[in-house]
């Protein structure tokens, strides 16, 4: 039976679609014969096997790829079945790719952040692709009776070549699905020079449904007898509820309920919700989403401050444990005074080579900056949701999460249920960036399901996620250097801090490089929540670093390229210390990628230039940022990046994911920032939270891959720190003016007569 079959006649009116998880759906269209067409459909099998968790053959040689990982824009839900297709050895025409939902005892680590989904699946999906094709191979072998080894595969055929005999996997799912697989250490993987799939560009499989409106995400998900719900967050850090109206809601049309809700914290997120109540929240509960936003806009309630207390805290272990909150109102201007104090004071040390100390006081010359940086808004594209159906004996979930296997004990406690009796179906995120890490969305949809005893879908404002949401921490960083009279770098101290955690990587470059070195951190602790961001830590660390040695090389008299690469040299052929967290020489490739890439030392007239560099989630990126002053604004011309990710999977997709991360950082560079005034968010929606427009992204981003054999490392977060130290660079050439303070945009307008 052939796959490909023309389905489409010129003066049909009805289209033959096939359908991801089986079947097919008929398209009615009164003009369907006014429209010739070329489409070639892929027809539904009669019946599915299942070969293994991953892989579903029909018997007309349809293959089903199932992703394990939650989908948020990165492309995982394309690239992890191109590495299962690739192992298969298949046709990628004749893939259709599903979400799998959560099962944790069927599927490997099904969590999507650190940039490590394609990292951690690289082994076990090259794995299971290959034991399919063995299990078909196998099949074959019994089927025609020949020796395993004279069996070969190609684009989902298997042949015997001596005796002529031929056939499409499909003819042999069936006999294949009963096979006792092999010893997973002992199928073979292809060489990496053989690859058709990996290392090619294939779009994004969900591309189609989600430029025609497809149902995708949890928002557009509806089932029969369905209530609406939205949350009252405390509208300050520090603040808890006395008392509200319930009346004052539910005479409102569409209304069904109001009332508080008893949160328990997971211990993922620390402070992950305003976790100063408890109860912490309010629930109002209507008959659709308009109705229940303004319900809350009706609300009468009384709020008040909290004092030091302890919480329950339900962990992913199963043991409840209780948190501290501290009483009081946070302000950024006394948290900056704070942070100010840190700087002279003894911080924990991280690292300590040599004998930094006494460089220092041997310095002819010392060098010392200070960096900071805001709290900063995730702002992700789709509001936070959450659809639940809690019964007395089961709980069905369905919502964007990065992370379901954290979250699944804590519904288990707050619903008392065991955690098999919960099931969480994952959908599209439209944006994730860390924020969906902290899944307290849906257990608030389940609790709130649970008590009005219907399903419900439980959606945030964007003012809601704002003012209640998860921030990146604030941060300050202090870099010295010790010189000698001749301008030799004698030792290297950096004490970096925040609230309420601290950004140092004490083991990253440029730590073992320099002879006597010392790395001290220091944080305070906040009711502010806080939670993973873009490439936690790094994302501002780097930019401090890397503003830091650009400068240092400035006063060495050295090209900024250059002296990054001798200190890796140094660090790679007399390396410093115990302990250092990258690999030298991968990271000065990256460097000499982007300095040819760039045409470096080759400034365009009326262009100003900077370069930084970054090792983080276990790949290297280099960057370099040209700008020009227009109309006394600096204007982002071009970037050019260079990555050692290891082995690229997607092409088009990997480069789409760098420029992206470089527009999100130059944007959160100029503008990006989150204030409080007495616990409360001073800014609760774009009209006040400056986010980057189309006009001031770069006109032109050139993202280039080394190429190499290495395992695949990470892509989503790797290209966003960097940036943040190439564009401050670059604007200290164009305005020579150093910026050590984020956003920059303040500063630069108070440059006068901003000219190059």
């Amino acid at each position: 039976m052939t796959l490909i079959e023309k389905k489409l006649n010129r003066r049909s009116f009805l289209k033959v679609s096939a359908l991801a998880g089986g079947g097919m759906m008929l398209s009615f269209s009164w003009l369907a014969g006014c429209k010739p067409t070329n489409e070639e459909i892929l027809t539904m099998p009669d019946e599915w096997f299942e070969i293994n968790s991953y892989i579903k053959i029909g018997e007309n040689g349809a293959v089903t790829l199932f992703n394990p990982n939650p989908e948020f824009g990165q492309n995982v839900k394309t690239s992890l079945p191109m590495i299962l297709a690739e192992e298969l050895d298949i046709d990628w025409k004749k893939v259709f790719v599903e979400q799998a939902d959560f099962y944790p005892d069927r599927f490997d680590r099904q969590f999507t952040g650190g940039s490590n989904s394609v990292r951690s699946s690289w082994k076990p999906l090259r794995t299971a692709g290959a034991t399919a094709r063995q299990l078909i191979i196998n099949a074959a072998s019994q089927t025609w009776n020949v020796p395993v080894e004279e069996i070969t595969t190609s684009m989902g055929t298997v042949e015997h070549k001596s005796s002529g005999k031929k056939a499409g996997y499909g003819e042999m799912a069936s006999l294949a699905g009963t096979l006792d697989a092999p010893d997973p250490e002992t199928v073979n993987l292809k060489e990496i020079p053989d690859f058709k799939i990996v290392g090619k560009s294939k779009k994004n499989v969900d591309g189609n449904k989600i430029v025609t409106g497809k149902p995708l995400f949890a928002l557009d998900h509806k089932v029969e007898g369905m209530k609406y719900a939205s949350i009252v967050h405390p509208p300050a850090f520090g603040m808890k509820l006395k008392s509200f109206d319930k009346n004052s809601v539910t005479s409102l049309p569409g209304i069904q309920d109001a009332f508080e809700l008893k949160i328990f914290k997971d211990d993922y997120g620390r402070n992950f919700f305003d976790t100063t109540t408890f109860p912490v929240i309010i629930a109002i509960v209507g008959n659709s989403t308009w109705e229940v936003l303004q319900a809350k806009k009706s609300l009468k309630v009384e709020w008040e401050k909290a004092s030091d207390s302890t919480f329950p805290m339900a962990g992913r272990d199963g043991q409840n444990r209780e948190i501290k909150v501290l009483g009081g109102l946070e302000n950024s201007s006394t948290h900056k005074e704070k942070m100010a104090e840190y700087i002279s004071k003894p911080g924990n040390i991280h690292r300590k080579d040599g004998d930094p100390e006494t460089a220092f006081k041997q310095a002819s010359r010392i060098i010392e900056r200070t960096y900071s940086a805001p709290f900063l808004a995730h702002n992700t594209m789709e509001p936070m949701n959450a659809f639940a159906d809690v019964k007395d004996d089961q709980a069905i979930i369905y919502a964007p999460t990065q992370a379901p296997e954290l979250i699944r004990q804590t519904l288990s406690s707050s619903l008392g249920l065991p955690v098999e009796n919960i099931q969480i179906n994952l959908a599209r995120m439209g944006g994730g960036f860390g924020r969906r890490a902290y899944s307290h969305h849906l257990t608030e949809a389940a609790l709130i399901s649970q008590k009005i005893k219907a399903p419900v879908k439980m959606v945030y404002t964007r003012e809601d996620d704002m003012t209640a949401g998860v921030y990146r921490p604030t941060y300050s960083a202090t870099y010295r250097a010790a010189l000698d009279e001749n301008n030799n770098l004698l030792g290297l101290h950096v004490k970096a801090g925040g609230i309420p955690e601290s950004p140092l990587h004490a083991n990253r470059f440029p730590a073992g490089a320099i002879d006597n070195y010392l790395a001290e951190s220091w944080q305070i602790d906040s009711n502010i929540t806080i939670g993973a961001f873009r490439a936690p830590r790094s994302n501002f660390i780097a930019g401090a670093e890397q503003s830091f040695l650009d400068e240092l090389a400035e006063e060495m008299g050295k090209d900024p390229i250059e002296f990054r690469l001798e200190l890796l040299k140094r660090a790679e052929t007399n390396p410093v210390g115990e302990r250092n967290d990258y690999d030298p020489k991968r990271y000065a490739g990256v460097l000499e990628l982007v300095r040819e890439k760039s045409n470096w030392s080759n400034v365009p007239s009326g262009i100003a230039r900077g370069v930084s560099a970054y090792f983080c989630h276990n790949s290297y990126v280099a960057e370099v940022v040209d700008i020009s002053i227009k109309n006394k604004q600096p204007v982002v011309e071009s970037v050019f990046a260079a990555v050692d990710c290891g082995i690229v999977i997607n092409l088009d997709a990997a480069a789409n994911m760098g420029e992206g991360a470089i527009v999100d950082g130059i944007g959160n560079a100029f503008f990006g920032e989150m204030t409080f005034e007495d616990g409360v968010p001073t800014k609760s929606n774009f009209d006040k939270y400056r986010m980057i427009r189309h006009n001031e992204a770069p006109k032109k981003i050139e993202v280039h891959f080394v190429e190499n054999n290495e395992a695949p490392t990470g892509l989503g977060e790797p290209l966003f720190p960097p940036i943040f130290a190439a564009l401050g660079n670059s604007l200290y050439k164009a305005t020579g003016k150093r910026l050590y303070e984020q956003p920059f945009q303040p500063q630069i307008l108070q440059i006068e007569n901003l000219n190059m």
